[in-house]
C-alpha cells in the first residue's frame, strides 16, 4: 500500500522571488533549489483540519509557531509588516504582508496538537523511483536474453 510521507502547500504570488527570498532569508527555512532559483521549502511537522463551507475547494495555509509576539516583532524587524493579533480561543491569529504582495496566516495554536506522522529518512520512494532516468531502447532492438547454462 502506498503511503503518505508528507505534504506540499503553494502560495502563489505576484513576485515569487521576492517571497522566496523572504521564506529563505527571513523564516530560514532549508530548501533546495529545483532549476532556474526555483526553490522548494522544507516545512516543519503540519497538521491538516477539515473544516465546514458552502464551497468545496478552499484552502487556507498558516504557519504555527510557539510564541506569536515575539515572531511579529521579529518579522517587524526585518520590516514586514503584520495585522493586529487576534485571541480566538483556540489560537492566537495574525498575517504577515509577504513582500510580493499576498498574506501569510500565522498562529499560535491553543488547542491539542496531534502527534507529527514519522518521516522515513531519504527520499521517498516515490521519488526515489522518479530520479531513475528509463533507458530508452532503439527502435526494433531486440530484447536481450540471458542464455541458459546447460
Amino acid at each position: 500500500m502506498a503511503r503518505i510521507v508528507g505534504s506540499h502547500s503553494i502560495i502563489y504570488s505576484k513576485d515569487p522571488e521576492a517571497d522566496r527570498v523572504f521564506m529563505r532569508d527571513v523564516l530560514k527555512f532549508p530548501n533546495v533549489d529545483v532549476g532556474d532559483g526555483w526553490l522548494i521549502f522544507g516545512l516543519p511537522p503540519s497538521e491538516v483540519a477539515v473544516h465546514p463551507s458552502e464551497k468545496n475547494d478552499v484552502h487556507e495555509f498558516y504557519l504555527m509557531c510557539d510564541d506569536v509576539e515575539a515572531l511579529v516583532a521579529e518579522l517587524q524587524g526585518h520590516g514586514i509588516v503584520c495585522d493586529p493579533i487576534h485571541n480566538l480561543g483556540w489560537g492566537l491569529i495574525t498575517q504577515a504582508l509577504l513582500p510580493g504582495g499576498g498574506k501569510l496566516g500565522i498562529y499560535q495554536p491553543r488547542h491539542a496538537r496531534p502527534p507529527a506522522m514519522g518521516a522515513s529518512r531519504g527520499a521517498p520512494p516515490a521519488a526515489k523511483k522518479l530520479a531513475r532516468k528509463p533507458v530508452k531502447k532503439a527502435a526494433g532492438a531486440r530484447p536481450k536474453t540471458k542464455k541458459r547454462r546447460r
